[in-house]
């Protein structure tokens, strides 16, 4: 007979204690991988855990990361309203999606302004109505004008003011135009039904502003060719309704701007090529002219050695419908959309411009002289 000590019996407690532990754990585990599959056990992890997370069901899923804070809109202050025309400032989102910014006429905001924007027609010869100095040294502000340098005028003192330019000029920091668009598919193009050869649109006749090479050109021009004339000259402004479709009714229009600069080609250029008519061009170079368009969708009248010869080109394509045709070849791929026909809507357009532009362009600069840079 084997007897065991006390303190080898001590051993084989310990020994059977702990087997039967063990057996005791492999029953539990079994137990639940066979109940307890569907809910699989997630360990807590006191660096990973946040009251506001929602925990995943899927354990191989990544942890819940809170969404980045979006920064605060900029804020353009619109000091004066252009022309004083009054409208929705919604409209930039509603007609135009743009919403980077916080547009406001509010001048309390003045000092928290990121940017502010000021037309110039509206500047006092005495600088009275500008916004207060000194300015935040954040803020920028943008000199607003779309007139050619024949018809600005140089208010002396706000030379080195402003931050930023927004101008017709294509070197503007904020360059507002209608351009033309390129589709890689064709376009869907009908020439519209034509009952006129030559129109004109024309109201202002003031040689003070700049008219009088236009004017000078379109008399020596009428003595060839027969132009119809529409506007205050013809004495009454066509309505809003009538405008387009009378341009589109037109075989050739002339696009005579009132004075002549550098990229200074406005909605006279625009229009015509956007409703299917011809535009004959007077202003800058006809290398100007296709930095903008196509040089085969108009007439430049320096093509030709003087008006008669312009008009004796009319008459010809009015004979020849192939050769008128050749004009809007361009539109297979290229589309141009018109202007809005209130000229004090065009303001909406340039300032909703401006909000998309401080809402991008974030970067300090520094102010210039802007009359240097506009009168060159």
């Amino acid at each position: 007979m084997t007897f065991i000590s006390a303190k080898s019996n001590q051993g084989f407690l310990i020994v059977m204690g702990w087997l039967g532990g063990f057996g005791t754990c492999l029953m539990f585990l079994q137990y639940m991988s066979r109940n307890c599959s569907s809910h699989p056990f997630i360990p807590y992890v006191a660096q990973d855990i946040n009251p506001s997370d929602k925990i995943s069901s899927n354990s191989d899923a990544a942890p819940t990361t809170p969404p980045a804070a979006q920064p605060e809109k900029p804020i353009l202050l619109l000091w004066f309203l252009p022309e004083n025309y009054k409208w929705d400032f919604s409209d930039c989102k509603t007609i135009y999606n743009i919403d980077g910014c916080h547009l406001t006429q509010d001048r309390s905001l003045y000092n928290q302004a990121d940017a502010v924007l000021i037309f110039h027609k509206a500047i006092s010869w005495d600088l009275s109505n500008l916004p207060p100095s000194p300015r935040p040294p954040f803020q920028k502000w943008i000199w607003f004008h779309v007139e050619s340098p024949t018809n600005t005028k140089r208010i002396p003192g706000l030379e080195n003011l402003f931050n930023l330019t927004l101008s017709y000029r294509r070197n503007a920091d904020i360059s507002v135009r209608n351009l033309l668009t390129v589709s890689k598919t064709p376009n869907k193009f009908e020439l519209p039904k034509k009952d006129k050869l030559v129109c004109w649109f024309v109201s202002n006749t003031n040689p003070s502003t700049g008219t009088g090479t236009r004017m000078k050109y379109y008399e020596e021009l009428s003595k060839h060719i027969k132009v119809n004339i529409y506007g205050n000259m013809a004495g009454s402004r066509l309505k809003d309704e009538e405008y387009y479709p009378t341009m589109a009714s037109c075989k050739f229009y002339l696009s005579f701007e009132n004075s002549i600069h550098k990229d200074y080609i406005t909605e006279k250029f625009n229009g015509p090529l956007s409703v299917g008519t011809v535009p004959v061009v007077l202003g800058a170079s006809r290398e100007n002219y296709e930095q903008f368009a196509p040089g085969d969708s108009f007439i430049h009248v320096n093509d030709f050695p003087d008006a008669s010869a312009l008009a004796q080109h009319l008459l010809q394509l009015d004979k020849d419908d192939e050769a008128y045709r050749r004009y809007f070849d361009w539109r297979k791929h290229v589309s141009a959309t018109p202007h809005l026909i209130m000229w004090n809507q065009e303001f909406i357009t340039y300032i909703c411009h401006a909000c998309e532009y401080i809402g991008i362009h974030r970067a300090y600069k520094q102010a210039h002289n802007i009359y240097d840079w506009y009168f060159s």
